[in-house]
């Protein structure tokens, strides 16, 4: 039984952090093509306008991530037509949300620009970004939530394919769309919205085939009760993706009287370079869910307790990998996206990517810890760590260390707030294994 359970959890583990790494190709192309072609004022623009994308993703991946965990425990416990409401339901609601935001891009675009800070040409740049991106939104919804019923209903590489191939297709176009076709800012968010389209595409395989366990099925009747259910059990990657939006928002606005675009531009090469570790941990997390999910479903909640343990020990020996590495090629990483050679923004960069990795060494276990308490319906612990370790904590620590260390004190805010998550963590845990689990023993 445990090398069942050690087969499948590398098999989902492994798929979804490539799919995950894929994904988070998504903006750093943006970022590499952009700072090449248009230097350090469309890295602030892009970093300034990264925010509503998180927003975007995070009501994807809480509509996917929420409907898929309870369709994978309706389908253990043999509820088939629960399922496929629950799947109804979520896209339904996905559709909902993304044409709301696809009218406020061609209504507000500028005016949100503005509202982040945006000015001159820098806010022409950031709201061009913003438009295509939201008119865009209903696709990378629905992307998100096709993707988790998808590896939920069996199909974890078709899953991780759809990722892939929506990534590098953005990677081509960035290059052709930049370069060749010069479509300025427009074209790197231009290819970025195509790359949902495309993994969509590949995603209706599942149907085509007949591989699909789920079905569309009227989503009517306790509409409200079940959209609140799903997005309890999905709050958690809601509140991961918001808390980026949130702090990089934040984060603009004090480095932009700290230390102007430039600061801002060199926050934007410490943030997308974050963006890759978040991706794995959140493979992790999202790969372990399934197994999870099926596992305390069925009522074996020691076999689901244990594939948690993998999964913190496997995101923790991460998070220490991804910070040495931030130390020993710095200038390396740095230098990749610092195409015009501009030595204020490297130097800021080199200390902000130091510092600020330092927090992934907790960081993986909290973002595991939150996604397995959302898994066994545990989701108010769910939510009051993500919320804590991406809301709460980060803007305390943000506010008063950069106070008295200024700049420093705003890279140092990031490993001080996954610290003090942890604690709370260990908490929870400690409590759910009392309760839920007095027959776990190690």
């Amino acid at each position: 039984m445990q090398k069942q359970i050690s087969k499948e959890f590398y098999k989902y583990i492994s798929l979804n952090v490539l799919g995950m790494l894929g994904l988070s190709c998504y903006i750093l192309a943006d970022t590499f093509f952009i700072s090449k072609r248009l230097g350090a004022d469309g890295l602030t623009a892009l970093n300034l306008a990264i925010s509503v994308y998180s927003i975007i993703n995070g009501l994807g991946l809480m509509l996917g991530i929420g409907g898929a965990t309870r369709f994978a425990i309706c389908r253990a416990q043999g509820e088939k037509e629960k399922g496929n409401q629950v799947f109804a339901v979520s896209a339904a609601a996905g559709m909902a949300v993304g044409i709301v935001l696809l009218i406020i891009g061609l209504a507000g675009s500028d005016a949100v620009a503005g509202m982040l800070g945006a000015e001159g040409n820098i806010q022409t740049m950031t709201g061009g970004y913003l438009k295509t991106i939201l008119v865009f939104a209903p696709f990378f919804i629905m992307n998100n939530i096709l993707i988790a019923f998808v590896r939920n209903d069996g199909s974890p590489r078709l899953s991780m394919a759809a990722m892939l191939t929506g990534s590098f297709s953005n990677i081509v176009l960035d290059y052709v769309f930049l370069f060749p076709c010069n479509m300025g800012i427009f074209g790197a968010a231009l290819a970025t919205g195509f790359a949902p389209v495309i993994s969509l595409g590949l995603l209706s395989l599942h149907f085509i085939r007949g591989k699909n366990q789920f079905t569309w099925s009227s989503p009517m009747g306790a509409l409200y009760c079940r959209v609140r259910d799903i997005c309890s059990l999905g709050i958690s990657a809601f509140i991961n993706e918001l808390s980026s939006a949130v702090v990089l928002i934040v984060f603009n606005l004090l480095i932009l009287h700290l230390a102007g675009n430039t600061g801002v531009a060199a926050y934007g090469i410490v943030a997308n370079l974050a963006l890759v570790a978040v991706s794995v941990f959140t493979g992790i997390s999202q790969g372990s869910q399934p197994l999870i999910s099926r596992f305390y479903g069925e009522g074996r909640k020691k076999e689901s307790a244990a594939v948690f343990v993998r999964a913190a020990i496997l995101a923790g020996a991460v998070g220490i990998f991804f910070s040495a590495a931030a130390f020993a090629f710095t200038t390396n990483l740095v230098g990749i996206f610092n195409g015009e050679g501009n030595r204020e923004l490297a130097e800021i960069a080199f200390w902000g990517l130091r510092l600020y990795f330092l927090g992934f060494c907790p960081a993986g276990v909290n973002i595991v810890a939150a996604a397995y308490m959302g898994a066994v319906e545990k989701g108010r612990e769910s939510f009051a760590i993500a919320f804590v370790r991406g809301v709460a904590a980060i803007l305390f620590f943000a506010f008063f260390l950069s106070f008295i260390w200024k700049m420093d004190g705003i890279w140092l805010a990031f490993p001080a707030a996954e610290i003090s998550t942890l604690l709370l963590t260990a908490r929870f845990l400690k409590r759910y294994k009392k309760t839920a689990l007095p027959s776990v023993e190690k």
